[in-house]
């Protein structure tokens, strides 16, 4: 009998380890299709809530939160864009970069997420940030990820024009940060079983296996 997950994806579109973490869930999930089938549903992190309109070149980002010096931040990227690459993502990063405020896109996903497009919205959006280098935070850009995402860009205008959502999002944001999620991804499987962080396929997929057959 083939089991059925429920997949809790907490992430932020900010972080390139989320889409990495994303494509290698969903590759194992294709592996496994024999064992099990699973819901995923996008879950709101913000790792720079207090990220002005604008955003921060990645580099100064980096140095002034992690220490990094822009050596090491040049390595990481490189090694981000490798991974990416490995699982089939074009992951356009450089030096000049930018890390934007996300809040509008966490309350356009979840719109998506009534509207049942959330999944295409949430790739759409990995690839106006890290592909395209847009500004997520920019309405123009999210209207125009919506409408790729096969979403009424109308609709998507409207609901980020009056604010809606908001209040959810934070509550959400809130929930799960005081269930000890305070990095990204974190995936919380049937609410019980944890994945942290952007995994090889086979690691998903084995945790994936182990937690269908313990159903």
């Amino acid at each position: 009998m083939t089991a059925h997950l429920k997949i809790d994806f907490v992430s932020d579109i900010a972080c390139p380890w989320c889409i990495i973490g994303l494509r290698a869930l969903e590759e194992a999930l294709v592996r496994a299709a024999d064992a099990l089938d699973a819901e995923i549903v996008f879950q709101p992190f913000e790792l720079n809530p207090a990220m002005p309109a604008g955003g921060q070149n990645i580099g100064e980002h980096i140095a002034e939160k992690y220490g990094s010096t822009p050596e090491q931040s040049a390595a990481n990227r490189a090694m981000i864009v490798d991974r990416a690459r490995d699982l089939g993502f074009t992951m356009a990063m450089t030096e000049t970069s930018r890390i934007y405020n996300t809040f509008d896109a966490h309350r356009l996903l979840h719109w998506a997420q009534v509207e049942g497009g959330q999944g295409a919205l949430k790739h759409a959006l990995f690839t106006a940030n890290f592909t395209d280098n847009a500004d997520p935070g920019d309405h123009r850009v999210l209207v125009d990820a919506a409408a790729k995402a096969g979403l009424d860009p109308v609709a998507a205008e409207e609901v980020l024009r009056s604010g809606r959502y908001a209040d959810e999002v934070r509550a959400a944001e809130g929930l799960w940060r005081a269930r000890g999620i305070n990095a990204v991804p974190a995936i919380v499987i049937n609410d019980r079983h944890l994945i942290s962080g952007g995994q090889p396929v086979d690691v998903f997929e084995r945790a994936l296996r182990k937690v269908a057959t313990a159903s």
